[in-house]
């Protein structure tokens, strides 16, 4: 057996088990197939490159997302940190500049002492060491027949789509105007408001707009959290007024009064000079893209500085395959993290490469691997890409839905959350106290 932890895949969930193995005495070999061969979403040979969102979610303490990276930043997450370094404002949520986010975590593993990085395509899956694969929902064809094979079943996989992106200096701000809802986080946010006229001929157009089908084979249900825009106007004329263009909690400066639906803008960087449209995950074709999207108002002129579009997502039947230490069942050498498993996120994943990283270290140390308490963030979602009923699991990102119940029922929402956050960090701290962790 190879004497190192074996690491394919650079993204979130690869580079954070590369980190948290290397942290704990391993010595880490880290594929990372791009720039050699690249992927259909990424435009750099970076490590973690961001390739739909720039945001990794909630920060907020009583958020589900929100106690899973405190979580994270008590086991020195890198992927936390880099995150906080590269941070652009977005109110609550911990929006990142994407270069300056990918630059960070490929500073840090390779200057790393106990890491080596080779950029090379894995198509086969070794067994002569203690390997985990976190190629995430990208994984190139030839790894994905591999691991169709060892797993004996087929892949399960199913779209995300990546929303377009404007230049600043295009947007209308005689129009858009600064604020987010509720007046949460400032004025992070731009948007564009609409009337119920405006509305309506927006709402005809994306119907009827022209969308890049998939082949065959390719068609799949998509995942509820990150459905097109247009999937989502055609569940009805009112639902996108009650998702990414809510109007409430918002109020026109320019009127005094609340729009009939928003859309928001959220910047890319910490410069503010591009912004990515919330919620506008697209199969639309360019030219419709164009077209449709300068309907809104404020975007009349809008350069769009990239166009939204497709990406598969690649995923294995957890919790037939997985032990709720990441572990391969049939092979306790091979560990499975980030997307893989069944989580969706950025953060979830790379919590879970954290996990695996950790695990794999312990492995290669002789020593019992761990799954985190159920009553954590991180094993709430152990729990459930590992537990639930294999027949039905689709992935699933960070919620309180997935934390077990309290002891005594609470009625009140904000004072549930509470017990819930302070009973998971509790339960974490004193894990990692009883783990040598800490």
């Amino acid at each position: 057996m190879r004497q190192d932890v074996v690491i394919i895949g650079g993204g979130l969930a690869g580079s954070e088990a590369a980190w948290q193995a290397a942290n704990r005495g391993a010595k880490v070999t880290l594929y990372e197939m791009r720039p050699k061969e690249m992927t259909p979403a990424h435009k750099t040979g970076g490590l973690a490159e961001l390739v739909c969102s720039n945001s990794l979610g909630s920060v907020d303490p009583l958020t589900a997302p929100g106690i899973l990276k405190e979580e994270m930043r008590r086991l020195n997450s890198l992927v936390v940190r880099a995150a906080e370094q590269a941070r652009v404002p977005a109110g609550s949520a911990l929006a990142v500049d994407r270069e300056q986010f990918s630059f960070q975590i490929t500073q840090a593993l390779e200057g790393h002492p106990n890491i080596r990085i080779l950029h090379e395509e894995i198509i086969e899956i070794p067994t002569d060491c203690l390997c985990i694969i976190a190629t995430g929902p990208l994984t190139s064809d030839k790894l994905s027949q591999a691991i169709a094979a060892l797993t004996h079943s087929s892949h399960l996989y199913f779209y995300d789509a990546i929303s377009p992106i404007v230049d600043a200096d295009s947007i209308n701000m005689d129009v858009a105007f600064r604020a987010s809802r509720y007046d949460k986080g400032g004025d992070d946010y731009l948007n564009c408001p609409m009337d119920e006229a405006t509305y309506g001929k927006f709402y005809d157009a994306l119907l009827a707009a022209e969308k890049v089908q998939p082949k065959e084979f390719e068609k799949t249900p998509y995942f509820e959290a990150c459905l097109p825009i247009e999937v989502m106007a055609e569940r009805g004329r009112q639902t996108m007024q009650f998702g990414p263009l809510k109007p409430v909690g918002l109020e026109n400066p320019h009127t005094g009064k609340r729009p009939y639906a928003v859309v928001q803008l959220r910047t890319e960087n910490a410069h503010r000079s591009c912004y990515n449209l919330v919620g506008f995950q697209t199969k639309l074709t360019y030219g419709e893209q164009k077209r449709v999207f300068r309907m809104i108002p404020g975007l009349e002129q809008a350069e769009f500085l990239r166009f939204g579009s497709l990406h598969r997502n690649t995923f294995i039947n957890a919790p037939q395959l997985l032990r709720n230490t990441l572990q391969f069942k049939a092979r306790g050498t091979l560990l499975f993290a980030g997307q893989l498993v069944g989580v969706e996120g950025y953060t979830d994943s790379a919590a879970m490469g954290g996990l695996a990283g950790i695990n794999a270290a312990r492995g290669l140390a002789g020593v019992p691997l761990l799954s985190p308490p159920p009553t954590t963030a991180h094993g709430s979602l152990v729990s459930y890409i590992t537990t639930t009923d294999s027949k039905r699991f689709q992935p699933m990102n960070m919620n309180f839905g997935l934390f077990p119940p309290l002891a005594a029922p609470v009625r009140d929402k904000e004072r549930k959350r509470q017990l819930i956050a302070q009973r998971a960090l509790t339960d974490h701290a004193a894990w990692m106290t009883q783990s040598g962790l800490s």
